[in-house]
């Protein structure tokens, strides 16, 4: 019989080899999803890459379908958080530039992750569950609401909020998902620090020099369509 001292000292190790178990399993299945999508990958090709066996995968999710929707999930969070920045207690300069900075982070340490997501949207979104499209929607209302109130006391030029986070995603993301383009463009093998740090200037100079003036057109917001306030659009066939 254990003592309830070794318990306690086997449970945090037990915890923390589970951690790392699903972490090389998460990140040896991204790269498959993001190069075959969800048909393409198999089990044992996840399994032979993480250097686990098949039956271990089962151990820490319960099918491919459950690390394909874990990934999403992961993703999600990450962009989460660089959303953080945006608060309605802050100074919409440095808040909007502070979010800038954070989304190119995410997308130049995890690319893979961000092509896999684009990957996913590009075939339909066919795992982009309703729980999933309803947070997000829930995320981004919230932060164009702190824009509303940045322009509702003059701190910054009528804009429409989801256009301008619609925005700011594309700029953001084109480093990751089309990162052979622009590190070929600037004429480089792969982009370095430097280039995502002088990407975050440009972005954010552009965008606050537009935004942050008395200068800019009206702004009509249209109110949404018969989609629903949480659903997106299917691109399925």
């Amino acid at each position: 019989m254990r003592h309830p001292a070794e318990d306690d000292v086997g449970k945090p190790l037990e915890a923390r080899i589970r951690a790392r178990n699903k972490a090389k399993i998460l990140k040896a299945a991204v790269q498959l999803f993001a190069a075959k999508g969800f048909d393409g990958a198999r089990l044992g090709e996840i399994a032979e890459q993480c250097e686990l066996p098949r039956a271990n995968l089962y151990y820490y999710f319960s099918s491919k379908e459950g690390i394909y929707t874990a990934l999403i999930e992961q993703v999600i969070a990450g962009w989460d958080r660089a959303f953080e920045h945006i608060r309605a207690d802050r100074d919409p300069r440095e808040a909007i530039e502070a979010y800038v900075r954070a989304k190119l982070e995410y997308s130049r340490t995890h690319p893979v992750e961000s092509r896999f997501f684009a990957s996913e949207i590009l075939r339909g979104a066919k795992f982009l569950m309703r729980r999933h499209r309803r947070h997000m929607r829930e995320v981004t209302d919230s932060r164009a609401d702190v824009v509303r109130e940045w322009i509702r006391r003059g701190r910054l030029a009528p804009v429409d909020p989801h256009h301008f986070f619609i925005l700011l995603w594309s700029a953001t993301q084109f480093y990751a998902d089309y990162g052979i383009l622009a590190s070929g463009i600037i004429g480089k093998s792969r982009l370095t620090r430097q280039d995502f740090a002088n990407a975050a200037a440009t972005i954010s100079g552009m965008v606050l020099d537009g935004c942050c003036t008395a200068n800019s057109p009206a702004i009509v917001e249209e109110q949404p369509n018969r989609l629903g306030s949480h659903d997106f659009p299917s691109t399925a066939n």
